[in-house]
């Protein structure tokens, strides 16, 4: 029988486990608390030390390992490569910003969506992650941080999630609807549904029954391109889904939630950067409660994609504020710790990974 992974229990389930064992309930509590601060077995040393002998039997935490950690860079961005019991591994990305940290997610082993712009995908989609699997993302990268920095006990070394590592996440729409559950479990690490971001790369029914969940999560569109022609180019789901089915999804969960929808567009070098792209994509988002996050191209091996210039993105954001939608540039992060999705893994995969704590 394979050992049980405990961070994937509820608190029932996990009661019910160490009563089987002879033990307490209240170990259960003491096991759940220590396994939300990305404790191992023998580190819970306020358990009996043959109780923990028994727990290594029976058992696994099911908090991956970080097998490779750069940063902190001159950002404050860490780069994260996490490793689960079957050899896969995934990346993560920690950024500071003013309003706390943000931990960016990976939902699966590889993608199975191939945009252009992406490194995730280039082996295609190998499995799903469990939803305690990618609650061991945020509590392995958690642990990290609280030890490497001074953090106040008040201070949450996660504050915010954003579901956009490699994967996507409504490929894997019920896992990440229960892992969303279990990151907002009151008995647990209790994240406000408003800190937690999910993005798609345009999946318009999928995107819907999100929605219809109840999950107050901030939904965040990967677009991309003003319109079907150019979205091809980039995204091979837009063969699939058409653009305005993909809006006309998102102008559904304002309507349901009464909440802004995030715009992802990649600022591509040649390929959707003109002026005209800005005033086309603005009248498609007219009168939509909504934002646009303009992020220049993060250059990958696989593409020849790069960012424009200063100047031309400055411009394209101009034309945007002035048909009255609201955007901003992202901050770019992690650049120098290989911060675009799939790059670390791939570079550590391949054997080109920089030498132990040293930045590419």
């Amino acid at each position: 029988m394979s050992a049980l992974p405990l961070l994937g229990m509820s608190e029932g389930e996990l009661t019910a486990f160490v009563e089987g064992m002879g033990e307490s309930a209240y170990r259960a509590r003491q096991i759940r608390a220590s396994l939300l601060k990305g404790l191992s077995f023998d580190e819970m040393t306020d358990l009996p030390k043959a109780f923990r002998g028994e727990l290594h039997r029976r058992a696994v935490t099911g908090i991956p390992r970080i097998v490779k950690a750069l940063g902190p860079d001159e950002d404050d961005t860490y780069k994260f490569l996490f490793s689960f019991k079957d050899g896969q591994a995934v990346e993560g990305v920690l950024m500071a910003y003013r309003y706390g940290n943000t931990l960016c997610v990976s939902t699966q082993v590889g993608c199975a969506m191939g945009c252009a712009f992406c490194a995730s995908g280039l082996g295609g989609k190998v499995r799903d992650l469990a939803p305690f699997e990618m609650l061991g993302e945020v509590v392995a990268a958690g642990a990290y941080v609280r030890g490497a920095r001074a953090l106040g006990p008040d201070r949450r070394p996660v504050d915010n999630v954003v579901l956009m590592g490699s994967g996507e996440p409504l490929d894997n729409f019920d896992n990440v609807v229960t892992f969303l559950k279990m990151l907002g479990d009151p008995g647990g690490l209790n994240m406000s549904m408003r800190h937690v971001s999910v993005s798609t790369c345009g999946l318009p029914g999928r995107m819907r029954a999100l929605t219809d969940t109840g999950l107050r999560v901030t939904l965040c569109v990967s677009l991309h391109a003003p319109n079907d022609g150019i979205r091809k180019r980039l995204m091979p789901v837009a063969s699939r889904y058409p653009i305005g089915e993909v809006v006309d999804a998102a102008r559904y969960h304002v309507r349901r939630t009464g909440r802004r929808v995030i715009f992802e567009y990649i600022l591509v070098k040649g390929v959707n950067d003109r002026p005209e792209h800005a005033v086309e994509l603005a009248a498609r988002l007219r009168g939509m409660q909504c934002h646009v996050n303009l992020i220049p191209c993060n250059p990958v091996d696989h593409a020849d994609f790069c960012a424009p210039a200063p100047a031309v993105t400055a411009r394209f954001e101009r034309e945007l504020k002035n048909a009255h939608i609201s955007c901003t540039r992202r901050r770019v992060l992690g650049a120098d710790i290989e911060g675009a999705c799939g790059q670390l893994k791939r570079r550590t995969v391949t054997g080109q990974e920089p030498p132990e704590g040293e930045d590419p």
